[in-house]
């Protein structure tokens, strides 16, 4: 019988997603190792026996209150797997899922969704400290902003002051502490599979590349997004490096990807919470993946699954084609990503 103790690792990964307690997500049972009484034989230098090689390739339910044992049941349930963690019955998927909400939201749940903070030295005002603009020119960009009602200021200051976009988006660089990305190399057959479109269409992100098989980048065209960022290094278990991209340029290559076809995904409101877990698990149990995940992206919970092992490529979890991934994303009451 195997046994628990309690450690600062996560168990070992699964084939499918090697990282995916690697990377700190932060669950529920993260901290649980489950230690098999070979594993102890080994590390005592005892010998094995075939009963303990046998217990070895079973499966132990993710449900640390499992009243069944910890045990598979039954031979033919190997699915669904949520988050690299197998459950035995949807109870304990249910139990696994409402922990993964409750990690993911976090403190939302105290604050309320307000307009973003303003936590950065306005384009202008910093432009202006580094005496790349006069206070003449600031004054007349601003003037004309205030007339309109509308337009960045940047633009006002290539359309009044007639700055170049390079200088402006050198400002913007400074401004976020990030590089100035380029769409050299975007493809956006395949990033098109990165994340669903309607995060590309509300949210201002745009998955320029990946380098390495490690790296993804990640543009965008007003200021950086740390939520959109690291909800999708999560989900793709690839480090995410973020910078600002020229708007012509962001706007053509995002033309590009929104006609490209992407991973089939399904927009659902529920009521709370609750009837949120519900809800996957039922998808869970209905699918049946060799795995999925769950994170939250501002308001919005991205539930991806891998229906079977040819969805998932050599670089991260990116997926290599649309067929055998679907993704659904969730929206609590009146946050929805709905199209009006």
């Amino acid at each position: 019988m195997p046994f628990l103790t309690k450690r600062t690792a996560g168990m070992s990964a699964t084939p499918l997603m090697p990282n995916t307690l690697r990377i700190g997500n932060g669950v529920a049972w993260q901290k649980n190792e489950y230690r098999l009484s070979n594993q102890i034989a080994q590390r005592d230098g005892l010998g094995i026996s075939p009963q303990l090689e046998q217990l070895q390739q079973r499966r132990f339910c993710a449900n640390i209150d499992c009243s069944s044992g910890w045990m598979m049941p039954w031979r033919n349930r190997r699915r669904p797997v949520f988050e690299g963690q197998w459950g035995c019955s949807g109870r304990c998927v249910l139990v696994m899922v409402q922990a993964a909400i409750h990690r993911e939201l976090g403190d939302a749940e105290k604050s309320t969704i307000s307009s973003p903070h303003r936590h950065r030295v306005p384009l202008g005002l910093m432009m202006l400290a580094q005496g790349w603009i006069t206070k003449s020119q600031l004054q007349k960009a601003l003037m004309a902003q205030r007339e309109r009602g509308s337009g960045r200021i940047g633009e006002w200051l290539k359309a009044e002051c007639g700055l170049e976009s390079e200088q402006i988006m050198r400002g913007v660089s400074m401004q976020w502490g990030c590089p100035v990305l380029t769409t050299e190399g975007f493809s956006p057959e395949s990033m098109a599979l990165v994340m669903p479109k309607v995060f590309v269409e509300k949210l201002g992100v745009l998955p320029l590349r990946t380098a390495g098989s490690r790296i993804l980048y990640l543009g965008f065209s007003e200021r950086l997004d740390a939520s959109a960022a690291f909800a999708t290094e999560q989900m793709t278990e690839l480090k995410v490096e973020s910078g600002v991209v020229d708007a012509p340029q962001f706007e053509t290559a995002r033309g590009r990807l929104l006609e490209c076809d992407g991973v089939d995904v399904k927009l659902e409101t529920v009521e709370d919470k609750d009837a949120m877990a519900a809800k996957i698990t039922a998808i869970l149990e209905q699918k049946r993946p060799i795995g999925s995940r769950l994170v939250r992206l501002h308001e919005n919970y991205w539930l991806r699954m891998w229906l079977e092992s040819g969805g998932i490529g050599g670089t991260g979890s990116l997926p290599t084609t649309r067929e055998d991934v679907m993704d659904h994303v969730f929206s609590i009451g009146c946050n929805s990503l709905k199209k009006e």
